[in-house]
């Protein structure tokens, strides 16, 4: 199969073979005639298939076949991320070049100065954070009256970050018929349940098995200390020679350690979270695509929208609370069919975890140990007997009698 079979307009296919898409993803094959045809979509795939592009294309397809009128948002796009959000404006503006269609990319982090000015230019598709959209729209800055499509990409992380109540303020907002598109990797049941509220009818698309990671993507699982996984990182890349190595922690804090044990080991490394201001961030990412550091470090703001041509290696430096968001990390290498790698280090205490990601991807992974990185039995050991053992508090309590609900009673006992 081919573009010109999903009913794409010339000049469109012109801009796709320019940019040498052949052949049609089999998500874009099955979502692009449903966004033409003008229903609501619910779609999921793997990571790095083209889902952009499988909503993308044939809304830029509608802008052409369009009258010529004035310039006002059509197509409005939320993303969970400054990261995505760029990402997915950047794509926007590729498929469209030459097309006559206007882009503009809205978050927060950033001087909204400029983001006003691109709006006053005229814009044709808007895509933006939650947080950002709601302040230029309370400051009546932008006119959502005119949307014609809304799109929810990642709208699983969306819900994970608390944007249920931007996305209902949002919503009264637009105008009642519109279209709606939820784009996704994973799907859990707080989506289905948004779903149930805001698509009408909907067209379920779902390419490959629900929450499946992608299938060239080699995963490898090593236990070891929580304290020794520093030095792990850093023997990997260093006595494997990797390059270009995406490793994801929970908490800012713990970016900020390891990209700095990882420069005293001589690994240059690049830290990437919440903190860090847009420009230090967009650095940050610059750097390690252009291959001037070798690993970048960065929490969840960058599990999603994050896109690297041929990234080989990623690594979960702690696994994340949300098993999720193991998927979208992962994801990020192995894109568009390329073979990939993804290490994740797991302590004693993060086991429950594990399991948790077992469940989501309903795979069984096999914890490895590193030669000269072996976990530490006799101290796992004295830490559940330590768990186990009652407190000499609660020992004498018994002894006298006193423990658990028999304490009231006899209370109630001595009193009478």
């Amino acid at each position: 199969m081919s573009f010109s079979t999903l009913g794409l307009h010339a000049e469109l296919l012109a801009v796709v073979d320019t940019l040498g898409y052949q052949t049609p993803t089999p998500i874009q094959q099955a979502a692009i005639p449903e966004v033409l045809a003008g229903h609501d979509v619910m779609a999921g795939a793997q990571t790095g298939t083209g889902k952009t592009a499988a909503f993308a294309l044939p809304l830029i397809q509608r802008h052409l076949v369009r009258a010529a009128s004035e310039k006002a948002i059509r197509v409005l796009v939320l993303t969970p991320t400054r990261e995505l959000a760029q990402q997915v404006h950047q794509s926007f503006v590729k498929y469209s070049q030459g097309l006559g269609l206007n882009s503009v990319v809205a978050y927060g982090g950033a001087s909204i100065n400029p983001q006003i000015d691109a709006l006053n230019e005229g814009c044709d598709v808007l895509v933006a954070t939650p947080g950002r959209l709601l302040e230029l729209a309370t400051k009546q800055l932008i006119d959502l009256s005119t949307v014609e499509t809304l799109v929810l990409d990642e709208a699983d992380r969306m819900l994970d970050m608390g944007f249920i109540v931007d996305i209902e303020r949002i919503l009264k907002r637009l105008p009642e018929a519109h279209q709606t598109l939820f784009f996704s990797a994973t799907f859990n049941d707080d989506v289905f349940a948004l779903s149930k509220n805001i698509l009408k009818q909907p067209k379920l698309i779902e390419v490959a098995e629900r929450n499946a990671t992608a299938a060239k993507i080699e995963q490898r699982f090593y236990e070891v200390d929580n304290k020794r996984k520093a030095g792990l990182v850093a023997y990997l890349i260093g006595s494997k020679n990797w390059h270009q190595v995406l490793i994801f922690t929970r908490t800012k804090q713990a970016v900020d350690e390891l990209a700095t044990e990882l420069e005293k080991d001589g690994i240059s490394a690049a830290a990437v979270h919440g903190d860090k201001s847009q420009g230090a961030r967009d650095r940050g990412l610059e750097e390690f695509k252009t291959g001037k550091v070798r690993a970048l470090v960065a929490t969840d703001v960058a599990a999603r929208g994050l896109d690297i041509d041929q990234l080989q290696y990623v690594i979960n430096y702690e696994l994340p609370y949300n098993a999720e968001d193991y998927i979208h990390r992962i994801g990020r290498t192995g894109r568009a069919g390329q073979a990939g790698l993804a290490v994740s280090l797991v302590s004693h205490k993060e086991k429950y975890l594990l399991q948790d990601v077992e469940k989501l991807t309903g795979e069984h992974f096999v914890l490895q140990w590193m030669e000269g990185f072996e976990p530490n039995l006799m101290a796992q050991e004295e830490s559940n007997n330590a768990r186990r053992k009652p407190s000499k508090k609660s020992q004498r309590a018994k002894a006298l009698g006193q423990g658990g609900s028999n304490k009231g009673k006899a209370g109630r006992q001595r009193r009478h």
